[in-house]
């Protein structure tokens, strides 16, 4: 199998845990901050301990604005196609294009059959899947005259309307692993979507299931190559390897650049629903896979980390190419909660050091999280606006924000500089993984910079409390907005304020020493 060049993808796959919605919806909204491109959930609508996927997918969808959304995979035999191809083509246009269609044939039979579906063959079930995607298919081709007429075995289509057609282009991946499901991918799907947890020889049986893929699109007369190959995989960061993605990061970039470059696969989606794993996973594995994956491709034969080495030792980019956010320099608030001309500054960067790709994304990163957060201190202003004009009732602009600062403390900066977590985890969690005591470490001369970065985490957790009693007082006494308008402009000049001074002292030292140890 060779490498078919497509761009590198990588997702989470989380479990859709009824008892716990929250936290799944909290997880996939993660996946979007710390930058995977899909999120997807299994799917067993005969399972009551799950939340419906479907139903799951289209809440996700509204909470998030850039990453796509898939089944892993929808089970075909309780899901009729056309209305399914239906489902699926409206919530693509709802979101302007991030939903894919992952199809399964079916595996579960008594529960499938207890809960209404058909019991269906394993020869039956492919022939099934099969006659689906035509249908599926025939639905999204709006530009095609006439009726949707497939006269299957297991689906008959007998003059439905098309459409709608989905907002891009929708990729069918199908998960399979026997010979008939294979060649039916390789003939009519866009991708393959196995677990690796399902393959018994683990990668090296991924050459003979490649070869069947490859045996159907030749005998339909496709490539090979327009075939994406997936992969659901586990495993655990560790600090030493005990196995195949059972290790430090690093060991994880070279196996998973590895199954890209012997066996083709380009999309990786990682099931767990741990989230210091999904951060890992794309913080540090997904960038690094990219770039050795690049530097083959670029240079053939070489050596994925040959390569990379040799950029290392060519020098690399010489100087920061990060842009931390300046400070807007408006205070809308009468009221200083600090005296910004006492800010230490960090010491200076060492003399002509490199920063390779790697670092600089380090660096990035930051500025990343932050204009995340930047962005909704904009919605908070704007739910204020909303309350004044009457859009929305003070009891929901406060359940929207309480949303937005669970994110922000639980998933976002908890993770990397533990802002807004000092005193509402009382240093536990994802606090013991921060990145303030790394950098402590690595550079002593930071110090009274990382000092005075967490006073003005705790005073600005202060003020975010400030404004939930404001707007618990403005639902107490509807009509005077001038509480809550006072504390949302005091978090305005706070936080902006904050942001940009803690981007100017640590992009730099995260650029050379990372957010923990042995990331760079």
């Amino acid at each position: 199998m060779t490498d078919h060049g497509h761009e590198l993808a990588f997702g989470g796959f989380l479990t859709p845990a009824a008892g716990r919605p929250n936290q799944v919806v909290a997880l996939a909204t993660l996946c979007e901050q710390v930058g995977l491109d899909l999120v997807t959930f299994q799917d067993h609508p005969y399972q009551p301990g799950f939340l419906d996927t479907w139903t799951l997918m289209s809440y996700v969808a509204a909470a998030t604005d850039r990453i796509s959304l898939a089944g892993n995979v929808l089970n075909l035999p309780l899901r009729q196609p056309v209305v399914l191809a239906r489902s699926v083509a409206s919530l693509d246009l709802l979101t302007g294009g991030r939903v894919e269609l992952g199809l399964g044939a079916g595996a579960f039979w008594d529960a499938i059959e207890a809960t209404g579906g058909r019991r269906l063959s394993p020869g039956a079930a492919v022939d099934a899947l099969d006659e689906a995607i035509q249908v599926v298919r025939e639905v999204w081709d709006t530009g095609r005259r006439g009726m949707i007429r497939v006269d299957g075995e297991h689906y008959r289509v007998v003059g439905a309307k098309r459409g709608p057609a989905p907002a891009h282009q929708v990729g069918i991946w199908v998960g399979a692993y026997k010979p008939r499901m294979l060649r039916l991918v390789g003939r009519a799907a866009d991708g393959w979507l196995p677990s690796l947890a399902y393959l018994s020889k683990g990668p090296d049986e991924l050459p003979a299931l490649n070869a069947l893929v490859d045996e159907g699109a030749r005998a339909a007369g496709r490539d090979p190559a327009a075939i994406r190959r997936m992969l659901n995989v586990t495993g655990e960061f560790a600090r030493s390897s005990t196995g195949f993605l059972a290790g430090p990061p690093e060991q994880w970039v070279e196996e998973l650049a590895g199954l890209t470059l012997a066996h083709g696969v380009t999309t990786f989606v990682l099931g767990s629903d741990e989230p210091r794993a999904i951060q890992l996973f794309a913080q540090e594995v997904a960038p690094a896979v990219r770039e050795l994956v690049a530097a083959e491709r670029t240079t053939p034969g070489s050596g994925a980390r040959d390569v990379v080495q040799e950029q290392a030792a060519a020098g690399g980019p010489r100087a920061l190419a990060v842009t931390p956010t300046p400070d807007p320099g408006v205070r809308l608030s009468d009221r200083r909660l600090w005296d910004e001309t006492t800010r230490p500054t960090a010491p200076p960067p060492p003399a002509g050091h490199v920063y390779p790709a790697r670092a600089q994304a380090a660096g990035q990163h930051l500025v990343d999280v932050h204009d995340h957060l930047r962005q909704e201190l904009a919605q908070v202003r704007d739910l204020l606006e909303q309350v004044r004009r009457g859009a929305v009732s003070p009891g929901g602009a406060r359940a929207a924000l309480n949303a937005m600062t669970m994110r922000q403390n639980d998933w976002t900066l908890g993770a990397y500089c533990a802002a807004y977590c000092t005193v509402v985890t009382q240093h536990h969690g994802l606090e013991d993984a921060s990145v303030f005591p790394h950098l402590r470490r690595a550079d002593a001369g930071l110090a009274a910079v990382l000092d005075r970065l967490e006073e003005e985490h705790v005073v600005i957790h202060g003020v975010v409390e400030s404004v939930d009693r404001a707007l618990v007082e403005l639902v107490a006494s509807p009509g005077d907005f001038t509480a809550l308008q006072e504390a949302v402009d005091l978090l305005t000049d706070t936080l902006l304020s904050h942001l940009s001074y803690e981007e100017h002292q640590i992009v730099e030292p995260l650029a050379r020493h990372g957010f923990f140890p042995g990331q760079l």
